[in-house]
């Protein structure tokens, strides 16, 4: 094969794949519409250097081929699948830390480092990187970086692109380029574009990110914990107002709906969480007297409308009170013995007074469709995970529950929200980008065309495009690489 020939000029051997079973591999990451269609690279490269990286992407814009970055691959919106074929850029072997810098709080380091690993490493220095994917032993910071992840603390603490100080990126011709000052060290700096933030959430579309300059946190002394049982779903968004009323910035703000409190119960029936129509759960962190004033105020807003009141302070406590809300994704299947989660329509935003709107729209959405859906998420920024499970071998549901999303973020953007508060536009929401974006979608394609004017990066993502060579299969499946 001239491409593996070509390829190995440039990679080390080991680091190439062109195997139809690795490739296969690389097809799909955790977003339904990846297990609907097959979209499989030519080759997969793991590149662990700056030179590396940028030679193959010289070769890719000398031939037109296709060049995809790829973290751990577990994005929900098909940002990682090569959907016009090519190059799959693995980039989760590449974990090294470049630079810990303790005196100036920030840190350099490689794209495939995995979150968990990052917040390990710097806890015996007493710092942190505040922003939470929730996927935390799995989500790489480069995946984070180029879908600007947020997750469970960005309430108070914001998302991704806050915590950016500079990055090094490999341009679509093969320049490599550091943004936010060659050598600057300075946690402000406004000098020139601010090319930095453009890149933070470009999913690939412009460069390879290879190296990432992050702010990194104190990290708090002290944390505690409020969890709230409501008879009444519309009541959860009145106790979250309440406590912005009450002039309080809790670290997380959490919903489950009746049916995710329903599949944990059935995961981990030893939790048992009370039943009702939501549960919220409130974290407050900081100084260990502020800390517990602010459990006993939120637990008091709390018990004008809740059923079942807790609230924990001891670390052990604490982690049995969120494990309920971390096993949601694994125990939403729990609700069907032949179910599967479909990853379609999960993390509409919408603002916070319109909530309740939100909540009740879905569930009467999924009434009209026939399909059972969890609900949870960040009500605090009001960030809503939709989980539908399905059988994926009924061709009916699976129709319905694709006409199910589009209804969800049709839903969202009604609402003055966005189709996606979190996990990126990728493949899945690229047809909702000029409803949402009107004109200014143009101005972001003029940014895209002046720096990938061959369209080689990760085509197919945030902008409306065909799949090249889709072809459906009877059952609404397509294949790009026969």
């Amino acid at each position: 094969m001239s491409l593996l020939r070509d390829l190995g000029e440039l990679v080390s051997s080991d680091r190439i794949l062109t195997d139809e079973l690795d490739r296969l591999c690389y097809s799909y990451d955790s977003s339904f519409i990846s297990r609907l269609h097959r979209f499989i690279p030519d080759a997969v490269v793991l590149p662990r250097s700056v030179e590396e990286t940028a030679a193959v992407v010289k070769y890719a814009a000398r031939k037109g081929i296709p060049i995809v970055p790829r973290g751990a691959g577990s994005g929900e919106s098909g940002g990682a699948v090569p959907v016009q074929g090519g190059i799959v850029m693995d980039m989760s072997t590449w974990k090294d830390v470049v630079e810990l810098d303790v005196a100036n709080m920030q840190i350099l380091v490689r794209p495939g480092l995995v979150h968990d690993e990052l917040n390990r490493l710097l806890a015996p220095h007493g710092l942190f990187f505040p922003p939470d994917p929730g996927s935390s032993k799995m989500a790489t910071i480069g995946g984070m970086v180029a879908n600007n992840s947020s997750g469970l603390r960005a309430i108070k603490y914001g998302v991704t692109e806050n915590y950016v100080l500079g990055l090094e990126v490999v341009l679509p011709d093969g320049r490599v380029i550091t943004t936010g000052g060659q050598d600057c060290r300075a946690l402000k700096n406004v000098s020139g574009l601010n090319l930095t933030k453009l890149f933070v959430g470009s999913e690939g579309v412009l460069g390879v990110i290879t190296g990432i300059r992050l702010r990194l946190w104190p990290r708090p002394p002290s944390r505690g914990l409020v969890m709230a049982a409501f008879p009444r779903l519309e009541d959860a968004p009145k106790a979250v107002m309440a406590v912005f009323q009450a002039g309080m910035l809790p670290s997380g703000m959490e919903i489950m709906d009746s049916s995710a409190i329903e599949a944990v119960n059935l995961y981990r029936p030893d939790l048992n969480l009370p039943l009702c129509e939501a549960i919220l759960l409130f974290e407050v962190d900081g100084d260990p007297p502020g800390v517990a004033w602010q459990v006993e105020q939120i637990r008091s807003i709390c018990e004008q409308w809740a059923r079942e009141v807790e609230e924990a302070l001891e670390e052990e406590r604490m982690t049995q009170l969120w494990e309920g809300r971390s096993l949601v994704a694994a125990a939403v299947s729990r609700l069907r013995s032949e179910g599967t989660r479909a990853f379609i329509g999960e993390d509409i935003s919408v603002p916070l007074s319109r909530v309740p709107e939100a909540l009740r729209g879905i569930k009467s959405l999924a009434d009209k469709h026939q399909i059972k859906v969890v609900i949870f998420g960040h009500i605090g920024d009001g960030n809503l995970h939709t989980a539908p499970v399905i059988d994926p071998d009924d061709e009916g549901e699976v129709a319905r529950v694709q006409h199910l999303a589009d209804d969800i973020h049709r839903l969202a953007l009604r609402l003055q929200g966005t189709v996606t508060g979190e996990h990126g536009v990728g493949f899945v929401r690229s047809q909702y980008a000029r409803q949402e974006h009107g004109l200014a979608l143009d101005a972001m394609f003029q940014v895209k065309k002046a720096l990938d004017p061959l369209g080689i990066m990760n085509p197919g993502k945030i902008f409306p495009s065909p799949v090249k060579g889709a072809e459906a299969d009877g059952k609404g499946t397509a294949s790009t690489a026969e």
